[in-house]
């Protein structure tokens, strides 16, 4: 990772296609290297000129005399290719390629694109772009703007990668109105060398970046990144890591054979990557900017040592000179998933000595449109030494007794002595200007809007929450991969795609699934045979390789309870299944015990290009398709990522125990997922496979298959 401080602390950089030309990028980036007070030595590089901006121009990076760190090439592909050539025989460190024209158009451009890299990589040198806008390094002791922004920002904590070099510059303007720093910026366009990976592994270990953030539109890497990002996150010294990911509403699902599958689009793929590594997902620019400043908020030991303010906990209490806004944050602060901290008796009493009777002593706490600073220090002092308090939103609106500098003084003084997070929301912009000023220049979060406010807080108590997580000791499970690798060889030579019920039993066996007694029968009287031997009741399914779906083809019935039924319901299905696919090989009908009641769930794969083993958890049966509520992990998964999957969904509830439900036996479910994982790493034969419904009984007595769908997809070898 060392290699990258050629691309942001060069001791040279050399601007090979630097112009003369006032608005070529090439002149451009010259004169922001040039303009912006960079501390090293810069060389342009242009054979058709003797200066630029009057230093000396050198006809090749090659004719430069002294040694060069980094070389930003602005050239068309084709002649990119010899000044890549050139700067690896000068032995840079690193290059920048921000031309355009390369994998983006494909054809020719890919392929110079792609040998670039190779050249780079035997080399052994770093290489940012193409088709980017540049790297940018604001701290002082660096000072280099070498991108085609026109805006240098302000020195900060923070570190921006974006795969949009467009996006930089809006970013850069935005970042400048709300007075906002950072420690590296980057584009990475098309990222024939170095992604977003190798920056992440950079930037955490980069003493001056604190926060991370990231505009993402596609990975290339998939379980690797999750488990990289991880150990970033977590860890001795975690570093938090905001992103936001364009592309939310493209639909990137097209298989429908399975539920998984059928649900399994790209955003499914980037929420499991993002919970797994421990990313707080955003979804917008400014949430982006919100968050980072709540995330970059720091408080001093008493041994001097910085340690980041996250809340210990979810209980908010909120201190505001009006009651509107009071209302509206306590809106966002619950949908946050936040909620209001209930006072001690100790808390009210001290409140009640301090605020008017006018003023409302429970959360949230209104302390009436006269209030000066002396009244915000004292409630805010009072509340956020409760111990049922873990943390507080301070809202400010501008009425005729405010003080909004000798308010954000007192909060200051307050939060300098605590472990709890307080974030401030000042309504206005004008009349709060020097109070808003003052938190800024001081390091503490404030905002426009309660809102804003209220979401940042949420994000940070996510991000307790995955620092804190338990790691419970993994499950050692047993399979019998020898016989499943078997089943499904065997169906593959004799030219099966997707799975029966039979063989789909039999291969679930082989990783530990409870599955029921079945049997295909070819006619009335054999249904009728096998069911009474199984004793009532029975399910009975119809079995066509051409019908998945069966409930939709009225080729499932259940609860058949004497010889009657079983005969009757056959002719039905067989009948039911012929109309709704004339076309159907009908082979005849499953009979199955019925399974003890229990709660429906699904658990399901789907495998993704670059990715893999795509997991799905959710309600089951019908309830999938209304409802949808699943969620999504790539394997493998293990007892823990297991059990956060499982607990994530909405209906989770249910399966808990509510309204003199039992409790159903969620060990069971995060076992069986757990199985299913290794089931998907262990077979890459397998496509896709829904397992709908499990059926989970009560605690301690497991759960049971109920139908199942597998699909097969011989892997080239």
């Amino acid at each position: 990772m060392r290699d990258l401080d050629a691309i942001f602390s060069p001791q040279s950089v050399a601007v090979i296609g630097a112009s003369a030309k006032p608005g070529k990028v090439g002149h451009d980036i010259f004169a922001n290297i040039l303009k912006g007070d960079y501390k090293g030595t810069l060389y342009p590089v242009n054979p058709n000129a003797k200066s630029i901006l009057s230093v000396r121009a050198y006809p090749s990076i090659t004719d430069v005399p002294d040694d060069v760190d980094l070389a930003i090439i602005i050239l068309p592909p084709k002649f990119a290719m010899k000044a890549v050539e050139d700067a690896v025989e000068k032995k840079v460190k690193g290059i920048v390629i921000v031309s355009a024209g390369f994998r983006e158009v494909g054809g020719e451009g890919l392929e110079l694109e792609n040998r670039i890299a190779s050249i780079c990589k035997k080399a052994g040198v770093r290489l940012v772009g193409p088709n980017c806008l540049g790297v940018i390094n604001p701290l002082p002791s660096v000072s280099m703007n070498a991108s085609f922004a026109v805006r240098m920002p302000a020195s900060g904590d923070i570190s921006f990668i974006s795969q949009s070099g467009a996006l930089c510059t809006a970013v850069l303007d935005f970042a400048a109105d709300r007075d906002f720093g950072f420690s590296k910026f980057i584009s990475i366009g098309n990222k024939a060398d170095v992604d977003e990976l190798d920056l992440l592994r950079y930037l955490h270990e980069d003493i001056d970046t604190r926060v991370i953030m990231v505009y993402l539109e596609e990975l290339r890497r998939g379980r690797e990144f999750i488990d990289i990002v991880k150990e970033i996150t977590s860890g001795n010294r975690p570093t938090p890591i905001l992103v936001i990911k364009s592309g939310r509403t493209i639909a990137g699902a097209h298989a429908a054979a399975s539920h998984t599958g059928s649900l399994s689009g790209s955003e499914a793929i980037y929420n499991a990557i993002f919970q797994q590594a421990g990313i707080i997902r955003v979804d917008s620019i400014d949430e982006l900017f919100d968050f980072a400043t709540a995330f970059a908020y720091k408080s001093e030991s008493a041994l001097g040592k910085l340690t980041r303010k996250v809340p210990r906990g979810n209980r908010v209490a909120i201190v505001t000179n009006a009651g509107g806004p009071g209302i509206l944050a306590t809106d966002i602060t619950t949908s946050s998933g936040l909620r209001l901290a209930e006072f001690q008796e100790e808390t009210v009493d001290e409140l009640a000595s301090h605020l008017p009777f006018t003023a409302n002593l429970h959360n949230p706490v209104d302390i009436i449109g006269d209030a000066a600073q002396d009244r915000y220090k004292d409630a805010l002092g009072t509340v956020i030494n409760d111990d049922g308090v873990d943390g507080a939103l301070v809202i400010l609106t501008p009425q005729s007794m405010t003080n909004a500098l000798g308010t954000a003084e007192a909060i200051v003084g307050i939060a300098m002595h605590t472990h709890k997070p307080i974030l401030c929301c000042f309504m206005g912009i004008v009349d709060v200007s020097q109070g808003v000023k003052f938190l800024q220049e001081h390091g503490y979060p404030v905002y426009k809007f309660p809102e804003n406010a209220a979401k940042a807080f949420g994000a940070l108590y996510r991000y307790f929450k995955w620092l804190s997580r338990p790691h419970l000791e993994q499950y050692v499970l047993k399979h019998d991969t020898e016989r499943a690798a078997g089943i499904i060889a065997n169906c593959l030579a004799d030219g099966k795609t997707h799975l029966g019920e039979l063989d789909g039993v039999e291969l679930l066996k082989c990783y530990g699934f409870n599955v029921l007694p079945t049997i295909f029968a070819k006619s009335e009287n054999e249904a009728a045979d096998i069911a009474e031997s199984m004793k009532f009741p029975v399910a009975m399914k119809i079995v066509s390789p051409q019908i998945l779906h069966k409930t939709d083809a009225g080729g499932v019935m259940l609860r058949l309870e004497n010889r009657e039924d079983v005969k009757k319901g056959f002719k039905e299905i067989i009948e039911g299944a012929a109309k709704y696919d004339p076309e159907a090989e009908i082979k005849g009908v499953l009979i199955q015990k019925m399974a003890m009641p229990g709660e429906e769930v699904i658990l399901g794969m789907s495998r993704k290009p670059v990715f893999g083993p795509l997991l799905m958890f959710g309600l089951g049966g019908i309830f999938v398709e209304v409802f949808q509520d699943v969620a999504f992990r790539l394997a493998p998964v293990g007892r823990n990522e297991s059990r956060r999957m499982i607990s994530s969904i909405r209906g989770y509830k249910l399966l808990q125990g509510f309204r003199g439900r039992p409790k159903a036996d969620i060990e069971i479910l995060e076992k069986s997922m757990v199985s299913l994982s290794d089931m998907a790493i262990n077979h890459p034969d397998i496509s896709e496979l829904d397992i709908n419904p499990l059926l989970v009984h009560e605690e301690g007595k497991g759960a049971t298959v109920a139908d199942c769908r597998i699909i097969l997809k011989r892997i080239k070898e």
